[in-house]
């Protein structure tokens, strides 16, 4: 079995089918894993959450889509928490794109989705997460915010961890290749490119966005 990762999506639809063409993935078989940040930003956060809930319908436990801290800050600002951050955060694109007939509609069903979406998912080599992790606690003992948010403390850490550790969040201008770390968010919404990679060969597919959207 190959184990696919697909880095920060931000809206931009167009590539993410790209990409997804270009993975030589065995549906049904292969793992295929969203490492979150599906809205905001760019262009059709609606369309990619639809693209990316029908393959983890159509393919339950082979697709596995995580939280990003960008579907965190929806959710709070659907519960009115901090709505001030999710719009500063190009949130405002997203609730366009569910503005419907004068008001916000969100369907049901995209709302299960988003309530659904774990924080990490782990195997035997690999731990896939959106943003990394607290160095020097257990895998099983991370704090939340720290899964969805750490940066500079996680990906400068000197230490090794003991499994390889997969993740988005931070834009880099190629993936980042490190022996415990592997970083997939080549900032595609920023006119950057949109990467996967595949495992444990480390072999990384990429689309170029069309264009910069922010």
């Amino acid at each position: 079995m190959k184990i696919f990762a697909v880095g920060d999506v931000h809206g931009c639809a167009e590539a993410l089918e790209a990409l997804l063409d270009r993975l030589p993935v065995e549906w049904g078989k292969d793992l295929l894993i969203f490492l979150g940040d599906y809205i905001d930003r760019g262009p059709s956060p609606r369309k990619v959450i639809e693209m990316v809930k029908k393959l983890v319908t159509e393919y339950p436990n082979k697709v596995i889509a995580l939280s990003g801290n960008h579907e965190w800050m929806f959710k709070r600002y659907l519960k009115g928490i901090e709505s001030a951050v999710f719009l500063y955060n190009g949130g405002e694109i997203t609730l366009r794109d569910y503005f419907e007939r004068g008001k916000l509609n969100i369907p049901e069903e995209d709302l299960n989705f988003l309530e659904s979406l774990p924080l990490y998912y782990e195997t035997k080599d690999f731990f896939f997460v959106h943003a990394g992790i607290r160095p020097g606690i257990p895998f099983d003992k991370q704090d939340e915010e720290d899964l969805l948010w750490i940066r500079e403390s996680f990906y400068y850490y000197p230490g090794k961890f003991e499994k390889t550790i997969v993740f988005g969040h931070t834009p880099f201008p190629e993936p980042l290749d490190l022996p415990d770390r592997i970083g997939i968010d080549t900032g595609c919404v920023y006119g950057g490119k949109l990467t996967a990679v595949e495992l444990p060969a480390r072999k990384y597919y990429q689309v170029d966005c069309l264009r910069r959207w922010v």
